[in-house]
């Protein structure tokens, strides 16, 4: 897997333009002014979690005695899971009664940003090809950046775009998501046997 498509994994995993309308219902209770900051943390928290999983996973992996190809399968049924939601729910309203407290780590950084399956994939690119560790974690920050990006620009994008398109382009990543994980699934069922 070259540095690109890794990129491209991890931005579809992370799902950033599906993630839009979740970010705008939670920040919606929070002051304008401390938007942004409250942005910047949260991805900088996600990214913090994803680089230590890139290096810790494997090791945890290790001392628990999965196998890369039970984590191939595993991470292509959660992948396969996640486009399934993706193309068919569209984005859940879950914030929505949330107190209006300020969001701290739940529910921007983590599930949104760093999910279950953002931290398996960090670790399945790791378990695969460690030596290649430079070129995972540029391939995390590349899709963190371009992920941080839309996000920091969520309102924009949200009044720009609307909100059926929100939900095409979601459904769209989540097709092509769902074609990654059947491929994750194949490969690790031919490296069982």
């Amino acid at each position: 897997m070259s540095i690109f498509s890794a990129t491209a994994l991890l931005f579809l995993v992370i799902d950033p333009l599906g993630n839009i309308p979740t970010f705008t219902c939670v920040l919606r209770s929070v002051d304008p002014k401390r938007h942004s900051k409250v942005m910047v943390r949260e991805l900088l928290i996600a990214l913090g979690i994803l680089v230590i999983f890139l290096f810790v996973g494997r090791p945890i992996l290790a001392l628990l005695q999965i196998s890369q190809s039970s984590l191939g399968i595993a991470g292509g049924i959660i992948l396969f899971l996640v486009a399934i939601k993706m193309i068919f729910s569209g984005s859940e309203k879950i914030f929505e009664d949330s107190t209006d407290k300020e969001p701290f780590i739940v529910p921007l950084a983590i599930p949104l940003i760093a999910g279950p399956s953002a931290m398996a994939t960090v670790i399945l690119l790791m378990a695969k090809e460690p030596a290649r560790w430079p070129e995972w974690l540029l391939a995390v920050f590349c899709a963190w950046l371009a992920s941080g990006i839309l996000l920091m620009l969520s309102n924009r994008l949200s009044t720009l775009l609307g909100e059926r398109t929100l939900k095409a382009f979601e459904r769209l990543m989540g097709m092509i998501l769902t074609a990654i994980a059947v491929e994750m699934f194949i490969t690790g069922i031919h490296q069982t046997f």
